[in-house]
């Protein structure tokens, strides 16, 4: 009789709490933990298989009634900008992006705190401290980078961090597991800019995704990955090209 491996992962259910995407509606979720030196591999396995990441934990919905929520991929061999995407590279030219380790800075939180009150005021992250947001940004046990985008300056040198992304890369591709950016520049699309720059990122290192997160139809929230075609959507069959 096989033994078990001493650290396969072992999955456990939350309990119903309100869905923050449809109104009216219950999500529950099936997690496990991303510890030790399975992590990374882990990590890949369960990308592909729909999970998104968060600190030391892969989840993803596990809803009764509902399967609303369809994990995305770009295809990046056959992603092409845009005419709207195009300008949005235009008007974000002069950014300078520079990946860093994951270490949470002081200059990071603040940025984070503006953009979560003025776009997430009522959500779950609205109270978190700089000890919680260290804790989203280090926590982390497989291989991930922040990629800070500042303004430049005209005299050459580096000015203010507008936009920040915290990514995993895996075997298949780089994952934006969270991005947030300056409110008071909405003109500027950052965070379409940041999937752009990431698409860019992945086919330089020969990756063939960027994945997503979750889309839901007919949240206006999520709408804006359904414009990166062509693309990936996971559904009971597996991959399905869109676009």
């Amino acid at each position: 009789m096989t033994k078990e491996p001493r650290d396969a992962p072992q999955f456990y259910l939350t309990s119903p709490a309100p869905c923050p995407y449809l109104p009216g509606r219950e999500e529950r979720k099936v997690f496990t933990h991303l510890i030790g030196l399975r992590a990374p591999a882990l990590n890949d396995t369960l990308t592909q298989s729909g999970f998104r990441r968060s600190q030391t934990i892969a989840y993803r919905p596990a809803c009764e009634q509902c399967r609303a929520c369809v994990s995305v991929r770009v295809k990046i061999e056959e992603f092409t900008p845009s005419r709207g995407m195009r300008r949005v590279r235009r008007r974000n030219a002069e950014l300078v992006a520079e990946t860093r380790p994951a270490r949470a800075t002081h200059e990071q939180y603040a940025l984070f705190r503006r953009y979560v009150s003025a776009r997430h005021s009522d959500g779950g992250m609205a109270d978190m401290s700089m000890i919680d947001y260290q804790m989203m940004i280090e926590d982390s046990h497989v291989d991930t980078r922040l990629v800070e985008y500042r303004l430049a300056q005209g005299n050459g040198e580096i000015g203010a961090l507008v936009a920040c992304c915290l990514t995993d890369r895996l075997s298949d591709g780089l994952s934006m597991v969270y991005s947030f950016y300056e409110p008071e520049l909405e003109h500027r699309s950052l965070g379409a800019f940041m999937i752009l720059d990431h698409a860019e990122r992945a086919r330089a290192f020969g990756l063939p995704h960027v994945y997503l997160g979750y889309w839901v139809e007919g949240s206006r929230k999520m709408e804006y990955k359904s414009r990166f075609l062509p693309q990936e959507r996971l559904g009971m069959s597996g991959w399905v090209r869109v676009g």
